[in-house]
Formats: structure tokens, sequence, C-alpha cells
């Protein structure tokens, strides 16, 4: 069998580049950091939430700067879900117009990173 040159200007299967080992691994690898920062994100949201929470139920003095802090950070994450629920019980309010987000957030969050993981 002889062999024929390609004419100027043609390529043949040989000339091509070799395929990059490491894309794939490179690829999966920014997915799996896109999904652990999701998932972070989602975490710290609803661990504002579940703190401001829990320091409202325990009665903690609103007055001080890092429970202050804590509630308008809790108020800003969960302004959607404010008085879906109207208890006669501030307590039980808090928990529920609070509560509810941060089970969404973790939800969601991590849903996603999961759903970004099996890329």
């Amino acid at each position: 069998m002889s062999h024929i040159d390609p004419t100027p200007g043609q390529h043949t299967y040989d000339d091509r580049p070799a395929p990059d080992p490491y894309r794939h691994e490179r690829r999966r690898s920014t997915a799996r950091r896109t999904a652990l920062t999701v998932q972070t994100v989602a975490d710290v949201a609803a661990g504002f939430l579940v703190l401001w929470i829990a320091l409202h139920l325990l009665g903690a003095n609103e007055t001080n700067v890092f429970v202050a802090f804590v509630r308008d950070a809790a108020d800003i994450l969960s302004w959607w879900s404010q008085d879906i629920f109207t208890m006669d019980t501030e307590g039980l309010r808090v928990l529920l117009n609070h509560g509810l987000p941060a089970l969404l957030y973790l939800a969601v969050g991590h849903g996603i990173a999961a759903r970004l993981n099996r890329a």
C-alpha cells in the first residue's frame, strides 16, 4: 500500500492536536469548586437565620451590636418571607418566618451543588 501525501492545506487525522488529558479533570474541578461555593453561601445564609431564631428565642439583648447585626442579616435574607405567618406568639412567628427561608436556602443550595457535582 502506498502512502499518499496530502496536498498543501489539507490535514490528515495525524495532524490533529492531541486531546488535552487534563481538560475533563479541570472541568470537573471547576464544577466541584462552584458547587462548594454555592453550598457554602447557602449554609452561611441558613446559619444567620438559625442563629437569629436561637438568639430571639433565648431572649438575647437586641440592643447588643452583635445581636442587632445577626437580626439585620436575618431580616435581609428573609425579606421575602416576612409575615407569611402571623402568629400571636412572637417566638413562633420568628421561628416560622425565618425558619422557612433557612430550609429553602439549604434545600436549593445543596440541590444545585449536588447537580453541579454530577456534571
